[in-house]
């Protein structure tokens, strides 16, 4: 496993990271705690969770496996989080967590899910800043991080405003990089941390290999390799997250970084032109739109529209609607662009206009 230097903080992490969000069934804890002790023996070193991950097992679940980690020369480095606003609130989430993972100190504790700039103004004037600063100067966490879905420019602007956040985790992978790249640039420039989320596109990576064909490069032997290969590249970032649901994805992550080199620049640069022109726009499926007022099971419309931006005909588009998600265009009618969904995008897509395609196509 190749661990990479984590900006100013001093530690090194893997450059996979283990995510707790997709977990083997939480109500039978032992095949997921299984999961992450193979990890640990993979040398993974970064463990990501997090409260509601799980249906709200995930943490007990590594809490449980913590207490039973095999022995390793390495350091094991965790990480958690709390969306609370709200400074008291904050710390009674950060003391839950606490509890929940059999643990004296987080290593790395993120203000979670901050939306947009608005967002964080709010954890600021909220107290969750200030509480978790406080946590920090009294051991209970070694390094204040953020979670965020804004946009690059955003994203640069935050961590150049507030020194004290020693690593940021955002959404970013070989077909949406664009987005936030402003971010990661800034983030190595200043010294910071940069954990990748969502580092398959949400899966729609895997799920169309043939049309992502073009990002592996000669030694990728297929787009989820190149995918994780691409990231590990990028010396801005330090880890890409993972959410890991089975002994296989492990081993084919670790696989696809073994005896790694870096993607030669040449092949980067092509790369980049083409997402840049054509793959930015794609809904990764992540669920922040939701709720819908009107009950419109968005992620699941965008998928659809996803296909149509791939230029799936028109028997493949039908087939998504009726059989993968028995929908019809008629339930994309139902919004009445109330704009909610699009004030949560994490991509910040037009998320109305595309229900009005879909609701305007005809199947038959």
């Amino acid at each position: 496993m190749i661990h990479k230097a984590c900006g100013r903080t001093g530690k090194t992490l893997s450059a996979i990271g283990f995510g707790g969000m997709r977990l083997p069934d939480p109500g039978r804890p032992a095949e997921a705690i299984a999961l992450l002790h193979a990890a640990r023996r993979a040398d993974i070193t970064y463990f990501d969770t997090a409260p509601m991950y799980c249906d709200d097992r995930s943490e007990f679940i590594f809490g449980e496996a913590l207490r039973t980690m095999p022995p390793s020369p390495l350091p094991l480095y965790v990480s958690s989080k709390s969306s609370a606003p709200g400074g008291d609130d904050f710390r009674r989430g950060l003391e839950t967590s606490l509890q929940r993972l059999g643990l004296d100190r987080i290593t790395f504790f993120h203000i979670w899910c901050v939306m947009d700039p608005a967002d964080w103004r709010e954890r600021v004037r909220g107290g969750a800043l200030a509480a978790a600063l406080r946590a920090r100067d009294e051991g209970l966490i070694e390094h204040v991080c953020v979670s965020t879905h804004m946009r690059g420019p955003d994203i640069a602007a935050l961590l150049a405003d507030h020194p004290e956040i020693d690593l940021v985790t955002l959404g970013y992978c070989a077909i949406n990089f664009p987005f936030r790249r402003e971010g990661v640039v800034a983030a190595g420039r200043l010294g910071r941390g940069v954990v990748a989320m969502n580092p398959l596109g949400g899966g729609i990576i895997p799920r169309h290999a043939e049309t992502f064909d073009f990002i592996r490069g000669p030694d990728d032997p297929d787009v989820v390799a190149a995918a994780l290969r691409f990231l590990v590249s990028d010396p801005g970032i330090t880890t890409a997250l993972v959410g890991f649901n089975s002994l296989a994805e492990l081993d084919a992550a670790v696989r696809a970084i073994e005896n790694f080199t870096p993607h030669p620049p040449e092949h980067l640069d092509a790369l980049r032109a083409r997402i840049e022109g054509s793959f930015n726009e794609m809904c990764t499926g992540c669920g922040y739109c939701l709720p819908c007022p009107h009950d419109i099971p968005i992620p699941q419309y965008m998928d659809i529209h996803n296909m149509i931006q791939l230029g799936a005909p028109p028997a493949a588009v039908r087939n998504r609607f009726r059989l993968h998600w028995e929908l019809d265009p008629s339930g994309a009618a139902l919004c009445d662009q109330c704009g909610f969904c699009e004030t949560r995008c994490t991509q910040h897509l037009p998320i109305r206009q595309r229900l009005q395609t879909l609701a305007a196509l005809q199947l038959d």
